[in-house]
């Protein structure tokens, strides 16, 4: 054998190339994000699913008089339930067809002026006693559903406008003029840039609307829009706490409800990555 010939190596097979770097993995903050996002997205249901059936078990062994038995049949119950949901969901559907677009143009270089007036007077909306503000607009309304839903809706303002302008004027300037240099129209920057990044902070003001439009609509009951109100001022008015009770319960559920499908809606619609 030649000198030249090379002995094989004592040290084995050469190892392998090592596998390309897969990028770094989710960071320890943004996986107990996700589990918390997690959390808050199985939990209320659950808790509303227990509510309600820690409230019907109440509801068939209590010992209730002819009165209460009457005031919380479940076909009164359902009606009284389904009209607090039909007024809140009216007050959502005008409150984003009123802010949302009053936020996007207070926004705008050309009226960027009068956001502080426009704020002003939602914030005074707000601030007004809930009850006053219903009684006033009946008056001058009348009563019925949608004189309810009006003052709900004025009450349930300022959420939304806030958050709508704070949401906008929050998009890095730097991403807008990027689209602009592309070339992008200002109504396709606002559709495709600003849009976009501002909605998780419109659905949160959307959703703490929703909140506070559950609990005010109680107050509706007075000027005879229905809803859940009914069994808590009739078991004010007749000394049934059971009554108060157990309406104040059912709007709390429905609160914790209403709460939870807002932060289902702001998951599933907010772009991915933010």
């Amino acid at each position: 054998m030649s000198a030249t010939t090379t002995a094989p190596s004592a040290a084995g097979p050469a190892p392998a190339p090592a596998a390309p770097d897969a990028g770094p993995g989710p960071s320890p903050g943004r996986r107990r994000l996700d589990r918390e996002t997690r959390l808050l997205l199985v939990l209320p249901p659950l808790l509303v699913a227990a509510g309600f059936g820690a409230f019907a078990l109440w509801r068939q062994s209590a010992d209730l008089d002819s009165v209460e038995q009457s005031a919380l049949a479940w076909r009164a119950i359902t009606t009284a339930t389904w009209e607090h949901v039909r007024i809140t969901a009216a007050v959502g559907v005008a409150v984003v067809v009123t802010a949302v677009p009053l936020g996007i143009l207070v926004t705008r270089p050309r009226f960027r002026r009068a956001a502080p007036l426009v704020v002003g007077v939602a914030n005074a909306g707000q601030a007004a006693p809930s009850i006053g503000l219903v009684v006033l607009l009946a008056i001058w309304l009348g009563f019925g559903f949608w004189t309810g839903v009006l003052a709900v809706a004025l009450y349930g303002l300022l959420p939304v406008l806030r958050n709508t302008i704070t949401g906008l004027e929050g998009v890095d300037r730097t991403l807008v003029e990027a689209g602009r240099g592309m070339g992008m129209s200002p109504l396709a920057v606002l559709a495709r840039v600003e849009l976009p990044l501002a909605l998780p902070v419109v659905m949160a003001g959307i959703r703490t609307s929703l909140v506070l439009a559950v609990g005010t609509a109680t107050l509706v009951t007075f000027i005879a829009a229905g809803g859940l109100g009914g069994l808590i001022t009739t078991g004010v008015n007749l000394f049934r706490p059971e009554l108060t009770v157990a309406g104040a319960v059912l709007v709390a559920l429905l609160a914790l409800l209403v709460e939870w499908l807002g932060r289902l809606a702001e998951v599933l619609l907010s772009p991915r990555g933010l």
